[in-house]
């Protein structure tokens, strides 16, 4: 059955000469050297310093993924200030600084701190000028324990400071009932009373008063 219409071609993009604009990525192995060229490059320029930063401990956002840590954007102020590291020097010898975040835990205030300053214990900071040390450089026998090669430098900062999760098995253990303390075997029945309670105050209060008003009336 024919349509009986105009016949009109739809406005879609199919007259194109779609060869001429199609791409391919038949040159990964071209680009994956000329990354890794580019990474030595700038490892080379840097040197002695490592390529990448210092990031605090943070958790995953959501329930579904707090259980887990990473890597986040910058240390935080309070961080900084505990660990006794200036604000502004911060960036010069490798930390990540976030001034908008703030700490929600104690716990995270701590882990970062202990962080900051394990990183500060492997750091050697060279003079900017020759013999003029200032306070927060390193001193001069461990400039030339490095010089010797007695303290190595590290390519990477993750590498030195992991950040590991840990381990299903770990993080989640199960309690037999036998190990829990006793009276706490009927957790749930303890819930259900509780919330009871709290839902009927008010109406037991009322018929405490209104017997006591009854006891009352009945002596006079």
């Amino acid at each position: 059955m024919t349509i009986k219409h105009n016949q009109q071609i739809q406005h879609n993009h199919f007259r194109k000469d779609w060869q001429r604009r199609v791409r391919t990525h038949f040159d990964q192995p071209g680009r994956k050297s000329r990354r890794r060229n580019a990474r030595l490059v700038k490892a080379a320029a840097v040197a002695p310093r490592p390529v990448d930063k210092l990031k605090p401990v943070v958790r995953c956002p959501s329930i579904k993924y707090n259980r887990r840590v990473r890597a986040g954007r910058g240390f935080s102020l309070a961080e900084l200030k505990e660990a006794g590291i200036p604000r502004k020097l911060a960036p010069t010898i490798g930390i990540s600084v976030d001034p908008r975040r703030a700490n929600l835990s104690v716990e995270s205030l701590t882990a970062n701190v202990a962080r900051l300053k394990a990183y500060r214990e492997r750091l050697i900071l060279f003079p900017r000028r020759s013999g003029q040390h200032k306070k927060l450089d390193s001193s001069k026998e461990e400039i030339e324990a490095y010089a010797k090669g007695e303290k190595e430098s590290a390519h990477k900062v993750h590498h030195i400071l992991p950040i590991k999760n840990m381990a299903k098995e770990d993080a989640i253990g199960e309690v037999s009932t036998s190990d829990m303390p006793e009276g706490e075997e009927a957790a749930y029945r303890k819930l259900r009373d509780a919330r009871s309670e709290a839902r009927l105050v008010g109406v037991r209060e009322k018929r405490a008063k209104a017997k006591a008003e009854e006891s009352a009336a009945a002596k006079k």
